[in-house]
C-alpha cells in the first residue's frame, strides 16, 4: 500500500505486495539517521498504458491538485468538509480505491510521484466512480511540510514502503524517526497512523520507531491485526500461497 503497491509500492523481496515509492535517496552522513534530502519516493521505469493517459486527460485535472508551497485548503480541493487522510505511495492504485470505496464518508489525499502509478488510480476513480480521492503527484516529505499543518490529518497511510532489505541501506527506509515525528505532529488528537510491510525485519524497525515516538501509542501489543478497510490485493494473497506474511503496525495520537 511508497511507497504501497496496495497502496504505494514496490514489491518487497519476501511477499509478493509491490512496495511503493517510499524512501530517501543517497546515503546518510556518518551520525545521522535521516538525511535532510530524504524522499518520500524513489523513481521507477514504468510505461503509461493508453487507458491511463486518457485518464490523465479526462480526470486529471479534476483528481490531480498542484503542488504549492502553501497550506491545503482541503475543504475546497474535495468540495466537502471530511475527515482527511494522508497516503504516501500507492503504486498503482488497487488498495487506495478499494479503502477510498468502503470508507465513503472520509477524504483521501494520496501521494505518488510514479506516472503509470498515478494514470491507474485515475482509470480506477472513473470506473468505480469514486469522489473522495486527490492525488498530489509530488514528493509526499514536501507536502507534509509545506502543505499541511500540524492537527490536520485524521489518518495516515503508508503500505508496503521500499524495504531495502540490504543492511547497508536501512538508512535509506522512510519509516524512521524524523518523518515519524513530522506525522505526529501533524494528526489529530486519535488520529492513526496505519503501516504495513511484507518484509519483516522493517516490520520490526517499523514497531521499533513508532513507539519511541511519545505523541503516538500502539493500538496492540505488538503488530496489529489487519484493519478491515485494507484489502488484501492480488500481490499480497500470491505472497500469502507462498507462505509470506504481511504485517500491519497501526499507531494513534495521544489525547
Amino acid at each position: 500500500m511508497t511507497e504501497l503497491t496496495h497502496n504505494a509500492s514496490t514489491p518487497a523481496a519476501a511477499p509478493a505486495a509491490p512496495s511503493a515509492a517510499s524512501t530517501t535517496t543517497g546515503g546518510a552522513p556518518a551520525g545521522v539517521s535521516h538525511p535532510k534530502t530524504i524522499k518520500s519516493f524513489v523513481r521507477r521505469a514504468g510505461r503509461t498504458t493508453t487507458g491511463q493517459a486518457k485518464a490523465f486527460e479526462d480526470l486529471g485535472p479534476r483528481f490531480i491538485l498542484p503542488y504549492a508551497p502553501a497550506p491545503l485548503d482541503a475543504p475546497a480541493a474535495f468540495g466537502r468538509t471530511a475527515p482527511l487522510v494522508l497516503e504516501i505511495g500507492f503504486g498503482m492504485g488497487e488498495a487506495t480505491a478499494h479503502i477510498a470505496g468502503v470508507r465513503p464518508d472520509d477524504n483521501f489525499l494520496c501521494c505518488e510521484v510514479h506516472e503509470p502509478g498515478v494514470g491507474a488510480l485515475l482509470k480506477r476513480i472513473g470506473e468505480q466512480g469514486l469522489t473522495n480521492i486527490r492525488i498530489l503527484q509530488h514528493d509526499a516529505v514536501e507536502v507534509i511540510d509545506h502543505m499541511l499543518p500540524d492537527g490536520s490529518l485524521d489518518g495516515v497511510h503508508i503500505f508496503f514502503p521500499d524495504p531495502w532489505h540490504k543492511k547497508k541501506h536501512n538508512k535509506r527506509r522512510l519509516i524512521q524517526a524524523p518523518l515519524v515525528a513530522k506525522l505526529a505532529a501533524r494528526l489529530k488528537p486519535g488520529g492513526y497512523l496505519h503501516c504495513a510491510t511484507d518484509w519483516q525485519p522493517y516490520a520490526e524497525q517499523m514497531l521499533q520507531v513508532l513507539a519511541a515516538e511519545p505523541r503516538l501509542q500502539n493500538t496492540a501489543t505488538g503488530f496489529a491485526p489487519q484493519p478491515g478497510y485494507r484489502p488484501l490485493t492480488k500481490f499480497e494473497n500470491r505472497g500469502l500461497r507462498l507462505g509470506h506474511g504481511v504485517w500491519d503496525v497501526v499507531f494513534v495520537r495521544r489525547h
